[in-house]
């Protein structure tokens, strides 16, 4: 997870250099989309929103639900932002606060042994079994699906989300928190999308396999060095 490119600043950065933040942000989402759980997952939604297994969709039908499966999900990361951005706003900036640092550093230590296999990471079945009952032939339908997939459907991909929503609480912003959890999730859906756009492309994609787990396992590792960037900051503020 490229999070780690912003330096000992990164609060600062994702509060004051938004320019900077945003395409770091989109490549984190991107990464995760690479991850065991939600990169076999891409063809497979592609095929549900191209109609396979029914009528085939026409191309304008199949990219007009691919965007609707894409803004339902990345308006339900924003909303999170939002809340995230606000939390920070309620609690006081991470900068000034040891505490802040200390629930930040723990957060990022759970989800990085999450993405190392420590433990795992499962949505509830009943959720997952709702989520697949979701009807794919309706924008409404996939709009839900799209709500909820992000959440439920790719639980490896759960911590990476929530390493993003401790980052994005340092901002201290409901507008930054939105607009940050938005390029997220437009990175998470960029392959979708270029499924959706381009016929052809999920043959193209390269097999998940070895290096979908080691794309994780770097992630795991960048966050427990981000954690451990928390606790050295956490000293240095009580």
């Amino acid at each position: 997870m490229p999070l780690l490119a912003l330096g000992p600043g990164l609060d600062a950065t994702l509060r004051d250099r938004p320019l900077l933040a945003l395409p770091v942000l989109f490549g984190a989402g991107l990464v995760t989309s690479l991850t065991p759980c939600v990169y076999p997952m891409i063809p497979i939604t592609a095929g549900i929103l191209g109609g396979a297994g029914s009528a085939a969709r026409s191309r304008r039908r199949t990219v007009l639900l691919t965007l609707v499966y894409v803004v339902g999900l990345a308006l339900v990361y924003a909303g999170l932002g939002v809340l995230a951005g606000l939390t920070g706003t309620i609690f006081g900036t991470v900068s000034s606060n040891p505490w802040a640092y200390f629930a930040m550093g723990n957060l990022l230590l759970l989800a990085g042994l999450a993405l190392l296999d420590v433990f795992t990471v499962r949505a509830p079945g009943p959720v997952l079994a709702w989520v697949s009952r979701v009807s794919g032939d309706s924008p409404a339908g996939v709009f839900l699906l799209g709500a909820t997939s992000g959440l439920v459907a790719a639980p490896c991909g759960a911590p990476a989300f929530a390493a993003v929503l401790t980052f994005v609480g340092a901002t201290g912003s409901a507008v930054l928190g939105f607009l940050y959890l938005f390029v997220f999730a437009l990175g998470m859906t960029a392959l979708l999308v270029a499924i959706g756009l381009f016929a052809g492309l999920a043959g193209a994609l390269p097999r998940s396999g070895a290096w979908t787990v080691w794309v994780k396992r770097a992630g795991g590792v960048l966050l427990l060095a981000m954690a451990e960037y928390y606790f050295i900051q956490m000293g240095k503020v009580s």
